[in-house]
């Protein structure tokens, strides 16, 4: 496979399940700033910009995290990357240079989902229409993973989009997990409180984990089996050693063209994957959990340009 075309591949994924990782962090902060009783409204809104990652680029133009600007931000901002509207923009740019390597229905969903994007572009944002625009959001990025999976040859493009698709899942996840951990720590008044409770709660909704968190860990919620959840069990298909288990196993099926640029990447992946499936989540929060969490997200982002350099250029 040419390189460019794989390039192209990974990162239509990656702005997809970017898309979809925004759309479901603006629901939850919605929902987790009607509850809070405080004075300290904003505080949600700031750390759901902490979470996507767009701190500097936020505040060079804005004061204070209030909500209606961080919508716009990161919903529909033509200068903010990560934005959801670019997102699906630059998707489907690189959807369309690789229109030959993607099925009729991949390209179908991506390309529908760009054209009905202008209905929500030009059209006034009320409450209603914002909860069914981030609705709209998670459906497409989930039809198009779906269509993914059901229709592609399991070869190098379809390995490249999953490793694509989950190299940016693990770095969505620890990210949130590390916001809430460390950047957004409730005060020491707070911990085991109501509001300590339904941030937690907030984290499990992001992810879509409510239902699995209730089968693996009997009780209420607890900071240690959230962390435990999201970080190192595999059963679950958002946390990190679920990504880091399918991110090995397609970068092990990539046929390499050179196999030894390539191997640094396969290298880092295993490591990072055998550190997930044999640790133990007591020694993470004993060492620190915001620091692991902050050396895992180091970790991803070298993987990703390892995988570039060993694969894609």
């Amino acid at each position: 496979m040419l390189a460019r075309t794989a390039e192209n591949l990974f990162w239509l994924s990656r702005y997809m399940e970017r898309a979809d990782y925004v759309a479901r962090l603006l629901q939850v902060t919605g929902q987790m700033n009607a509850v809070r009783v405080d004075s300290d409204r904003n505080s949600e809104w700031e750390s759901a910009i902490v979470a996507a990652g767009g701190s500097d680029s936020y505040y060079a133009r804005h004061t204070e995290a209030d909500e209606p600007s961080v919508i716009q931000f990161l919903a529909f901002d033509a200068d903010n990357p990560s934005s959801i509207v670019n997102c699906i923009e630059i998707a489907r740019r690189n959807a369309r240079a690789v229109r030959t390597a993607l099925t009729a229905d991949m390209w179908e969903a991506v390309n529908t989902t760009w054209q009905e994007l202008s209905t929500y572009r030009n059209t006034p944002m009320t409450e209603d229409l914002l909860s069914e625009f981030l609705e709209w959001v998670k459906s497409r990025v989930g039809l198009f993973h779906g269509v993914c999976s059901n229709a592609m040859l399991r070869r190098d493009g379809f390995h490249f989009v999953r490793v694509g698709q989950y190299l940016e899942r693990a770095d969505n996840t620890a990210r949130l997990l590390d916001v809430k951990y460390h950047v957004r720590l409730p005060s020491v008044s707070d911990v085991g409180g109501v509001i300590d409770y339904y941030q937690w709660l907030a984290i499990l909704r992001v992810v879509g984990a409510r239902r699995a968190y209730r089968v693996m860990f009997k009780g209420p919620v607890e900071p240690a089996h959230v962390a435990e959840l999201l970080i190192m069990r595999g059963e679950f298909p958002r946390s990190l050693a679920f990504c880091y288990n399918q991110i090995t196993q397609h970068l092990d099926l990539i046929e390499d063209q050179d196999p030894q640029r390539a191997a640094e990447a396969k290298r880092q992946a295993h490591a990072i994957y055998t550190n997930l499936r044999y640790g133990q989540i007591d020694d993470v929060i004993n060492n620190g959990l915001h620091e692991y969490l902050t050396d895992l997200i180091v970790r991803t982002e070298a993987l990703g340009s390892q995988i570039s350099e060993g694969h894609l250029f």
